[in-house]
């Protein structure tokens, strides 16, 4: 009784008292006399270690109270899709790990969002029309405009131009490389549509990469988002598309939670200043072929 006294700042008298009423709530005996000492009951062991997880949810809360005082949540939700999972997320990621190393973050891949899903994302990455209007609750942020790209075979009769059109495609066997109703997909579509022509498609592979290996064998074409093609293995090679070109515009979907979330604001800095970068280097890289 003296040693928890002397540990908690009490008098012995005020611990004791403390323990009494505390016997008297509980209505179990909670301390018992052992020779000239008291040790507890095994009702009060059971009660002690209940209390003791009782307090450490209780200075969990508190915790998570302190970090959204301080614009922060627990837990940050990022959804993003697949053609940027290698490129745009690891800075992304890196940034908030080095900020907010308290913060626990959970990505996803989704090319749509989901008003059903749980947890709603703080921040969600996707190709979208223009004309789409945000998810209630959310604000929508334009990133970047992509351009799409055509890989051809190297022994192409076009491999050396500096860009080709569309409609110099139509008799090519394509390759696609989206699932079908896929938005990508779609504006490709739409694009081949707007010069009178529905593409060929001798194989289909829901996977960047795959189609590039694909192109890279000689086996037909295929066109892909600029962001996508940084990779590009021997036998392949990849060509601007004349304008007009397809085009497909990248946001971000910010949740709005009332107050501003530090971890969130942050990521969609690092995202914008990725996205300026990235088409700071595409026009770089349209004017050396140029």
């Amino acid at each position: 009784m003296r040693a928890a006294a002397q540990a908690l700042g009490y008098s012995p008298s005020a611990v004791s008292q403390q323990i009494t009423q505390l016997q008297r709530e509980a209505r179990v005996p909670l301390m018992t006399r052992v020779g000239r000492g008291i040790e507890p009951t095994p009702e009060g062991i059971a009660l002690s270690r209940r209390i003791d997880g009782t307090l450490a949810e209780l200075n969990g809360l508190k915790e998570f109270l302190r970090t959204m005082r301080a614009g922060q949540t627990a837990t940050l939700s990022i959804g993003h899709f697949a053609s940027i999972g290698t490129t745009w997320v690891p800075d992304i990621l890196s940034a908030l790990t080095t900020s907010h190393p308290e913060v626990r973050i959970e990505l996803f891949v989704a090319d749509s969002y989901d008003p059903q899903r749980k947890p709603r994302p703080d921040l969600q990455l996707l190709v979208l029309p223009p004309e789409t209007p945000a998810p209630k609750g959310y604000t929508k942020h334009l990133l970047t405009d992509d351009p799409f790209m055509v890989a051809v075979p190297s022994d192409h009769p076009l491999h050396e131009k500096s860009e080709v059109s569309l409609a110099a495609l139509a008799n090519d066997d394509w390759i696609d490389n989206d699932a079908a109703g896929g938005t990508c997909r779609q504006i490709v579509l739409d694009s081949c549509a707007a010069l009178g022509f529905q593409p060929s498609f001798r194989l289909q592979t829901p996977d960047y990469g795959t189609a590039l290996e694909l192109v890279a064998r000689g086996l037909g074409i295929t066109i892909l988002p600029l962001l996508a093609a940084q990779k590009i293995p021997a036998g392949a090679a990849i060509l601007p598309i004349a304008w007009p070109s397809p085009i497909r515009s990248i946001y971000a979907l910010v949740r709005s939670l009332g107050q501003e979330s530090s971890a969130a604001e942050l990521a969609l800095r690092t995202t914008q200043h990725i996205a300026r970068m990235g088409s700071l280097g595409n026009a770089s890289q349209a004017a050396s072929r140029e």
